[in-house]
């Protein structure tokens, strides 16, 4: 009888594990500063994916490459590389800023664009923080919603800028976490916090996420 009920408490316990929700995290790639790379792997994805494990999902991560970014004393290992992402196995996404070229950093992965185009028709939710917040507006995935960035990209600066079209029909909400149905926004990363003003929002936008999902922590 004992051994019975062993067998079927690890029955239970594997299909449980089975049936752990995934979220995927998209971190930007491109050259970096070796130093603010690892200060955006603590701060930025290291405290995504505590919380996000703590509230009982699975984070795995993918990026175009497959190859590890690295910092000074860390690294973020890939479990996979985009072109391997199924929509269908995610319970979300998030996009870390990762302060990668921040503006406008380099070009957006057309990989990422496709699924973050899926994960919106299927009603998924996705997060971004600051940098790839321009995948989303490339995906198309802000028109007509509210969103935060660091300024409004849709007004033209005289020798500096011109209107970014990816971001037309979007509404600009300020440098705050924005929540606009199943897009959540942050206009500051752990980057760009000292010299912005208003505190990063890291965990506020991750907290958000969680809770879009399902599971408040």
């Amino acid at each position: 009888m004992v051994a019975i009920f062993f067998s079927l408490v690890m029955i239970c316990a594997i299909a449980e594990a089975q049936h752990v929700a995934q979220v995927l995290l998209i971190p930007r790639e491109g050259e970096q500063i070796s130093d603010l790379f690892s200060l955006m792997l603590n701060r930025e994805v290291g405290v995504m994916t505590d919380m996000l494990q703590k509230a009982g999902f699975k984070v795995v991560v993918a990026t175009i490459s497959g190859q590890p970014i690295e910092g000074i004393l860390n690294e973020l290992k890939p479990d996979l590389k985009l072109s391997e992402v199924k929509v269908d196995d995610y319970a979300g996404f998030i996009l870390p800023c990762m302060a990668v070229g921040l503006f406008p950093g380099p070009p957006v992965s057309p990989v990422a664009v496709s699924i973050v185009k899926q994960a919106v028709a299927q009603g998924k939710p996705v997060a971004a923080a600051l940098g790839s917040v321009y995948t989303l507006a490339a995906a198309g995935a802000l028109k007509g919603k509210r969103y935060a960035f660091v300024d409004d990209p849709f007004i033209e600066l005289p020798r500096i800028r011109r209107k970014d079209m990816r971001f037309e029909g979007a509404i600009y909400s300020g440098l705050g976490v924005v929540q606009d149905g199943n897009i959540l926004t942050s206009g500051v990363c752990p980057a760009t916090e000292g010299w912005m003003g208003p505190p990063e929002g890291t965990v506020e936008l991750t907290r958000a996420f969680i809770a879009k999902l399902g599971r408040k922590k």
